[in-house]
């Protein structure tokens, strides 16, 4: 479970956070906590005076629910993974879309409420796939909950730090996703409050996501009069943590040891050495608001929207490049030695066996003689052999015409044997759609891609962001085929309503209707890419598999229609697998 908590925890997760996760601890078996006002004093200090919390309030008893219990008799909770201040969050089960998610719970009278739904459902409104999304949010029976995503296959910042500090590259790529983001959340007049490293994910194809958008800060009561500059001041200070491994303020949190005292807010690049440049100015930038850095006098950034500015006036920092390994030195075999390779045993020093040479070739007039006429013997032995073998055969045809009354039939098309058949039509027993990221697409009309009616279809969302979904969007969306038993397929036809530039499919074994392996470990049956409607893919060799996944990682700009905005987006008529 822990290393679950650190990939998948929802926003309530106080991982690093020491005050809160002392108060935490000393919740007690009725689900009662104590006030943590107290804690919050410390957080202030940790964060740099980033949020404020809100007036005082009397401890609240944390509802007392299990395992098993049931929301909306959809929502079957799993595990508590945290209880505090009178909420409390677990990790769930959506029974009717079969995935796991997060739950957020607390008492419908909790002074927070009120507060914690709104948020939660403007959160939701935004739709931004860089955000964990809320679900659900829902007032039910005395309770209030908020259901969100859960991301299995992403990790924690918290956890990354763990190991050291990120490259330049990694450093750049998630200063520039969580900038992004936030700015576009900003720009709906969204904050964050307690953006920590805890609640920055990345998931397993590179892509950074943030989690418990506005609902974070409401679950515990936090605001802000500044909330841009709050939320670009904690950008800085993950950026200052990711290159230096160090919490740039003097207190320790989450797992990082904090700066010196009395030292004062020093550049990364004065901590660590090989620290990036431009990502320490960068880093200073959006923590030392009140005045501009010492080193080029560059002002400060005080919004998601500067920051983001500022990254882009930077010099692209690229990956680096692989590192290349140099084959081995070639190595003489000592086999010509005598001595095949093996050291030589006993005390002394290692003697070389003599090799006997090779006899030397016939001299002379004799040996020249004797190779023509050992020339000559093989030559009558195989014209002699040749005559026989036809012979033998002129024969054997004639038995045969005098047994079948002279009369002999020949098939046109050759040896049955070495005819390839032509593949079976293979029948699809049921579908589902493969949503590794909790996003499903049109779950509910997955059996028209196989009902016989071109006329109906499943659709995707439209995306700003194309042809190519990765890293921008998400890794690819998907239906997962069961052909009833394993069988060898071979050959796929698929129908798609929307053509262009370009749609690019392909087809994998997966081990069920509900994979948990990721794709990338799944055993690739064919691939193509086509800008028409239509997708024909073959496999150079056949794939013997009872679940059969067509994962789409690119679509093409479409126009809007009476179902979808325009972006990139597409829509499967028909899927026929053959083997």
């Amino acid at each position: 479970m822990a290393e679950r908590s650190t990939a998948a925890v929802d926003v309530a997760d106080n991982s690093g956070d020491n005050p809160l996760t002392a108060k935490a601890d000393k919740a007690t078996t009725d689900g009662v906590t104590e006030s943590i006002d107290t804690a919050d004093a410390a957080e202030q200090g940790v964060n740099g005076g980033g949020g404020e919390r809100k007036a005082t309030e009397p401890s609240i008893a944390t509802p007392e629910l299990h395992s098993g219990h049931k929301l909306a008799r959809r929502y079957r909770l799993e595990e508590c993974v945290t209880r505090l201040d009178g909420f409390s969050s677990w990790r769930a089960v959506d029974e009717k879309l079969r995935r796991a998610v997060g739950v957020h719970l607390l008492p419908a009278d909790h002074p927070r409420a009120r507060s914690v739904l709104a948020s939660a459902r403007s959160s939701a409104l935004l739709g931004d796939p860089r955000f964990v999304q809320v679900l659900d949010a829902v007032e039910e029976n005395d309770l209030v909950y908020v259901v969100h995503e859960w991301l299995p296959d992403a990790t924690e910042l918290t956890a990354l730090l763990a190991l050291g500090p990120l490259e330049a590259h990694d450093a750049y790529q998630m200063v520039t996703q969580v900038s992004q983001a936030m700015a576009a959340a900003h720009r709906e007049g969204l904050a964050h409050l307690r953006l920590t490293p805890s609640a920055v994910l990345r998931t397993s194809t590179g892509q950074y996501r943030i989690r418990g958008l506005a609902v974070a800060a409401a679950l515990r009561g936090i605001s802000s009069d500044t909330p841009q500059r709050s939320d670009t001041e904690a950008i800085g200070a993950l950026l200052y943590a990711v290159l230096t491994q160090r919490w740039p303020y003097e207190s320790d949190a989450y797992g990082l040891h904090g700066l010196p005292k009395g030292v004062g807010l020093i550049a990364p690049d004065q901590v660590r050495a090989g620290v990036h440049r431009g990502l320490s100015e960068l880093a200073m930038r959006a923590l030392v608001n009140d005045g501009a850095t010492a080193s080029r006098q560059e002002p400060p950034c005080t919004t998601p929207d500067e920051l983001v500015k500022a990254i882009g006036e930077m010099p692209r920092i690229r990956p680096p490049e692989p590192a290349f390994t140099a084959p081995p030195e070639y190595q003489r075999t000592t086999y010509q030695q005598g001595t095949y390779g093996r050291p030589a045993t006993g005390p002394g020093p290692s003697v070389t066996q003599a090799v006997t040479p090779p006899p030397p070739p016939l001299q002379g007039r004799t040996g020249k003689a004797l190779k023509w006429a050992v020339s000559a013997l093989l030559i009558a032995a195989l014209g002699l052999g040749s005559w026989q073998l036809a012979d033998a055969l002129l024969q054997h045809d004639k038995g045969s015409s005098n047994e079948t009354g002279n009369t002999r039939t020949t098939d046109q098309s050759g040896d049955d044997g070495d005819k390839p058949k032509a593949p079976l039509p293979l029948a699809i027993q049921g579908a589902q759609e493969y949503a590794p990221d909790g996003l499903p697409q049109d779950a509910d009309d997955v059996g028209k891609t196989f009902d016989g009616n071109t006329s109906t279809y499943w659709r995707t969302k439209s995306y700003d962001d194309g042809p190519d979904l990765a890293p921008s969007v998400k890794a690819g969306v998907g239906i997962v085929y069961d052909l009833g038993s394993a069988k060898d397929v071979s050959t796929a036809s698929i129908l798609l309503r929307y053509g262009g530039d370009h749609t690019t499919i392909t087809l994998y074994a997966a081990d069920s209707l509900s994979p948990s392996a990721p794709v990338g470990s799944m055993k690739r049956i064919a691939t193509v890419q086509t800008s028409g409607t239509k997708a024909a893919l073959k496999a150079s060799t056949p794939v013997k598999s009872r679940y059969v996944l067509l994962w789409i990682t690119a679509m093409p700009d479409s126009p809007k229609d009476e179902y979808s905005r325009a972006g990139h987006k597409q829509a499967i008529t028909d899927v026929k697998f053959a083997g």
